[in-house]
């Protein structure tokens, strides 16, 4: 796919050519004595960074290399230029090291950090995980939701809903930094999509679990790859919720130093891996396949045959993952968490809708009210009903079932007489249908007046014979004495309106 595109990408590359203009070439500050100095400083110093394994050690070694070095100029202006020289080299330096093939926490370069997995530490939340790989460690929140939680996008044509969201924050204190809070960053903003179209694979139809599903992902310490941690933060916690995902989702990010001819493939990158590398690529997947990708690069010498490699080396890593992963919990929980909404769904016609909702809004409103619930209404005539007491989530579905309730021929009723004519009596058989029981039909002998058999406000035993081209019912109060005596067991009280 990725040759593919590339091809393809070509041809797009030559119309861009058609807009290029003249630019003049600006060289970067280059200075031969200083560089010379810079090298000299740090031949036999940088190797002792392997003396300090974790990340703020290696920063606080590096900015006190960098002030013995400045500290060698008195000028203001000859120490701004000797800092960029410094760091110029010590890029350098440390990818050379990298080279070798020992990093400079210690490992080899298919290695990765210890992995830790915990699930269900936030007992209030519906589903709750701790993943930690070295000192990149991520907590996820799972919230499950109703409908009508859904998040609104208002795009460019339409407006659309998503019931399936991933917000990842990373606070300032992750990376032993202290700054103002405000809106999700760009970095944030991308780091969360990409998490999210990682898990989407994984997360049921709404036809089989209708709910929405918000994953809050807390970046607690970075270190390399927080977004692949989050990811496998996400799946964990989405079977600690009981969402019914069949596997688990990992992700791993591989990076890469290449100087001509000779390159390290980095598996789980972090800290210098990352910032003086030529490659950040992150995939995401289960055992079976890729769910998410996306690869940052830094340099025009990455090859097919180089990515192709990175590519197998992440499988074998995410496998490894996802095993430690699948020991801590392998399947999604029995039952939803008891602090999340009970979702109770039925089928009506559709036709019935309007008769649902009332007048103004009546009906709905009154079942609301009387029960507690959340009420969804789609247009396919589903209903969905919600609450974290299911008692209540049944008692509102009865509600509504008695509401949209279309009689059965050859049922029998218990209904009660509403109008009275010369030829029949209108009787109320359900809560909103009633039907007509001709004088032909009211007794098993000839009636004069119906009023002779039935007044208003009567209690009457009647069966259905019948539904007329018009949709009218036909009602028979001969034939329901004659089934009663015969104890059919076809027989139904009226529910009250």
């Amino acid at each position: 796919a990725i040759m593919f595109g590339f091809e393809n990408i070509k041809d797009i590359i030559e119309i861009q050519k058609c807009w290029l203009s003249e630019k003049e070439e600006v060289s970067p500050f280059h200075d031969e004595v200083l560089e010379e100095k810079a090298e000299n400083f740090l031949k036999d110093k940088i190797s002792q960074v392997y003396n300090y394994p974790e990340k703020q050690q290696r920063k606080n070694f590096y900015e006190k290399l960098e002030e013995d070095f400045l500290n060698e100029f008195e000028e203001e202006e000859k120490k701004k230029q000797a800092k960029i020289i410094f760091e110029k080299v010590l890029r350098k330096k440390i990818r050379n090291l990298i080279l070798t093939g020992k990093r400079l926490d210690g490992r080899q370069p298919e290695e990765i950090r210890k992995v830790e997995c915990k699930v269900g530490l936030l007992p209030r939340t519906h589903g709750s995980a701790l993943f930690t790989r070295g000192q990149t460690q991520c907590l996820a929140s799972v919230t499950l939701g109703t409908r009508s939680d859904e998040q609104i996008i208002d795009g460019l044509f339409e407006e659309t809903t998503k019931r399936f969201m991933v917000h990842y924050n990373f606070p300032p204190f992750s990376v032993g930094e202290v700054s103002p809070l405000r809106a999700p960053s760009r970095r944030e903003i991308g780091h969360g999509a990409l998490a999210e179209r990682s898990l989407l694979y994984i997360v049921p139809d709404e036809s089989v679990f209708p709910y929405t599903i918000r994953i809050v992902a807390n970046i607690l310490e970075s270190n390399g790859s927080s977004s692949m941690a989050t990811v496998c933060a996400g799946s964990l916690a989405l079977m600690d919720g009981g969402i019914p995902v069949k596997k688990h989702v990992g992700g791993i990010a591989v990076g890469m130093v290449k100087e001509g001819e000779k390159y390290v493939l980095l598996t789980d990158i972090a800290g210098e891996e990352d910032h003086y590398g030529d490659l950040d690529l992150k995939i995401a997947g289960t055992e079976e396949g890729i769910t998410g990708f996306q690869m940052d690069v830094k340099t025009s010498e990455l090859t097919f045959d180089i990515l192709e490699k990175a590519i197998y080396q992440s499988r074998k890593a995410r496998l490894e993952i996802i095993e430690k992963m699948n020991q801590t919990i392998s399947s999604p929980r029995p039952n939803i968490s008891p602090y999340a909404p009970k979702i109770l769904s039925i089928k009506v016609n559709p036709d019935k809708i309007g008769l649902i909702i009332g007048p103004g809004g009546k009906n709905i409103r009154k079942i609301i009210d009387e029960t507690g619930v959340k009420i969804d209404i789609l247009d396919d005539g589903e209903i969905r009903i919600s609450s974290t007491d299911y008692q209540a989530c049944k008692k509102a579905a009865g509600e509504i079932k008695a509401l949209t309730e279309e009689p059965e021929i050859g049922q029998i009723y218990e209904g009660v007489v509403t109008r009275i004519y010369p030829f029949g009596a209108i009787v109320r058989i359900l809560p909103y249908q009633e039907g007509m029981v001709h004088i032909s039909e009211l007794a098993p002998y000839r009636v004069k007046r119906v009023e002779d058999i039935v007044k208003v406000g009567s209690p009457i035993k009647v069966k259905v014979i019948g539904i007329d081209e018009q949709g009218r019912i036909i009602l028979s109060r001969k034939q329901a004495l004659s089934s009663t005596s015969g104890q059919n067991p076809k027989f139904r009280k009226r529910k009250s309106s």
